[in-house]
């Protein structure tokens, strides 16, 4: 499947998890899934995947939700570019980000975790760090809140009223990054507005 792409929205499983800010990136597959349409299927790769196209006759796209925690992402990813024959140059992964604002979407290729271990995870597990990310901004926690407390926690009540359009920005920001590639992606989403 040489034109196919894997998207992998990373997160925790579970619905104590579901909308913390750790799950962003699951929340964002969730958007995309409803552009391809149909419903997630277990996977033996331990992840659900919705098979589809990006819009009509665009590109095919696995979009997936790994059922593991957050820190082996990397297992399935792997198991699923297998078995579906994606190199790392056409997986995107979907993440939360520290290092970026609230209400901030920026794409990169390569380079380093930045802490995160699911990505850390998955750079092992694929053996490269030349995988797609895009990177949503959830911001630093605030004070001296403990990190791992803080992506573990749902959006504030003011966040939540701008997620549905950070969680939208980050859906096309993947599509564009297909579409058009990264240069393009990047020019239209790392500008100021």
């Amino acid at each position: 499947m040489a034109d196919a792409w894997l998207i992998v929205g990373l997160g925790n499983p579970g619905p104590e998890y579901e909308k913390t800010r750790h799950n962003i990136g699951q929340m964002v597959i969730d958007e995309l899934a409803r552009e391809v349409g149909g419903s997630f299927k277990r996977h033996k790769a331990r992840a659900q995947v919705l098979e589809g196209r990006l819009g009509i006759g665009g590109p095919k796209v696995i979009l997936a939700k790994p059922l593991t925690y957050m820190n082996t992402s990397g297992g399935p990813v792997a198991g699923l570019a297998q078995f579906y024959g994606i190199d790392p140059d056409h997986v995107i992964m979907i993440h939360d980000e520290l290092d970026i604002p609230f209400d901030t979407v920026k794409i990169k290729i390569g380079g380093g975790e930045g802490g995160h271990n699911g990505l850390r995870d998955t750079t092992k597990a694929l053996g490269t760090k030349d995988y797609y990310r895009v990177r949503t901004g959830i911001g630093r926690p605030p004070g001296r809140m403990n990190t791992a407390d803080f992506v573990l926690k749902p959006f504030s009540s003011t966040e939540a009223k701008v997620l549905p359009f950070l969680i939208s920005n980050a859906a096309d920001a993947t599509r564009m990054l297909i579409e058009k590639g990264l240069l393009a992606a990047q020019q239209q989403f790392h500008s100021p507005s």
